[in-house]
């Protein structure tokens, strides 16, 4: 008890302003939930008091442990939904289908939109990347004791797709696999459904309300966002000082400057032109989708939030929602395998002063579309997808190690990019097939009050 005793007083006396801060602010987001105050505007809030602390416990080089913490567990509550989610979510799109038809048109509509945006993504790295020469002029040292992260076979990458053991995959955080798994349990529920209705009736019932159970769960979570979002940007605030952004500040501003480009030009283009929406209000209506996956890192983290938001502000039916937004946390990586692999390599050409030929540019674009189906499962996809791009054009892998020092902030941008091409796909998937409530996207509802408000 001793040890326990001792490691307690510890942690309060080298953390105390952390937990003080965080108590205060915590404080303040519920009495703004107390008094009705939107959830987009405080999990805004949150942000902005994240940063006002991690600049100040960074200036003050202050332990940040505390209030990292609390965004650890913020993370893990929502991680814990996304397992089960994706089991039961595309169990219930899948089996609710009218035939195994309406299963590939849909399934092909949303592989063609993914693989297509990420081509894009890719193309657009690649010109921003020779736009502003971010490797140029830098002189940097590989990393000690850096090791290059080993590509996996092809049929290591296929095996690793394939559901072996249901359980163990789900116990290890396999979402992959369980995907395919629902699928397969899907698709017999459809065929035995066909022939006899009956006998899949308490199957169905049995899914329905599993649902219904999880979409509560997830509202439960989805209330702590704020005080998540604060913890999380607080630390990562904090983590990272001016000299790290000084030193490669252009490798930043070149991969967010594409992202942005590829989140207004390519996203508000389809949104206008092929879904026929106006994009402004398309991309408030995701602000929450964007927030969570900006602080979280994490498509699967986001995939909770993600699946309201297509649903309830958007006004995608469920059928689709459940189907494209699980399907793109595992392989939509407009970010992370088309932006940020082509940023890096082009980075790497200039570092160690190597040419690219058009050949090259072509060959990129192409292996980033192939790269980001292989990924899928992979844990770490886009140094999985930035490991295949360079060994593909030959290019040394220590350019990889020389960017890891800002890797968590643009993985920030890439996240989001990410996640809204998942809603930028359930949109366009949904609307051509008669899926997409356009009167009720249109109105001006109070998105808070459907299901983010924390009552």
């Amino acid at each position: 008890m001793s040890n326990i005793d001792n490691n307690l007083l510890t942690a309060i006396e080298t953390n105390w302003y952390g937990f003080t801060v965080s108590i205060i602010v915590f404080g303040f987001l519920y009495w703004l939930a107390r008094k009705r105050v939107g959830f987009g505007v405080r999990v805004l809030v949150g942000l902005g008091l994240g940063l006002v602390a991690g600049i100040f416990f960074q200036a003050f080089e202050l332990q940040t442990q505390a209030i990292s913490t609390f965004g650890s567990i913020y993370v893990s509550l929502i991680r814990m939904l996304v397992i089960p989610l994706v089991f039961v979510l595309v169990l219930n799109s899948i089996s609710s289908l009218s035939s195994l038809e309406y299963l590939r048109k849909i399934g092909t509509k949303t592989f063609a939109w993914f693989l297509g945006t990420t081509g894009i993504a890719s193309i657009i790295g690649l010109l921003v990347a020779l736009l502003f020469n971010p490797g140029s002029g830098i002189q940097q040292e590989v990393p000690e004791g850096f090791t290059a992260r080993e590509i996996p076979t092809f049929s290591q990458v296929i095996l690793d797709l394939v559901p072996s053991n249901p359980f163990s995959e789900a116990a290890e955080g396999k979402v992959v696999p369980i995907l395919i798994f629902a699928i397969f349990l899907a698709v017999a529920i459809l065929k035995v459904g066909a022939k006899k209705p009956d006998a899949v009736k308490p199957v169905r019932d049995l899914i329905e309300s599993l649902t219904q159970v999880l979409h509560q769960v997830v509202k439960f979570v989805i209330r702590l966002t704020p005080y998540g979002v604060f913890a999380l940007i607080a630390g990562i605030t904090a983590r990272y000082g001016w000299d790290t952004l000084q030193e490669l500040g252009s490798v930043i501003l070149a991969s967010y400057t594409a992202l942005i480009l590829h989140f207004v030009l390519v996203f508000g283009g389809l949104v206008l032109f092929v879904a026929k929406v106006n994009p402004i209000r398309f991309f408030h209506k995701i602000y929450p989708t964007l927030t969570v996956a900006f602080t979280t890192r994490s498509s699967y983290a986001t995939l909770p939030v993600n699946l309201e938001v297509i649903t309830k502000r958007l006004h995608v039916s469920p059928k689709i929602a459940s189907f494209v937004a699980p399907l793109g946390a595992s392989v939509n990586f407009n970010g992370c395998g088309g932006v940020w692999p082509a940023i890096v390599a082009v980075f790497t050409a200039q570092v160690f002063g190597i040419d690219l030929t058009a050949t090259d540019y072509v060959t990129l674009v192409l292996v980033s579309i192939v790269s980001s189906i292989g990924v899928a499962g992979v844990p770490g996809p886009a140094v999985i997808s930035t490991t295949v791009v360079l060994t593909a054009l030959g290019l040394p892998l220590e350019g990889i190690a020389i960017v890891a020092g800002v890797e968590a902030l643009i993985d920030m941008g890439r996240t989001a990019v990410n996640a809204s091409g998942t809603t930028v796909t359930a949109l366009l998937v949904a609307n051509s097939e008669g899926e997409f409530d356009r009167e009720a996207f249109n109105r001006d509802d109070n998105d808070d009050d459907i299901v983010l408000s924390a009552g």
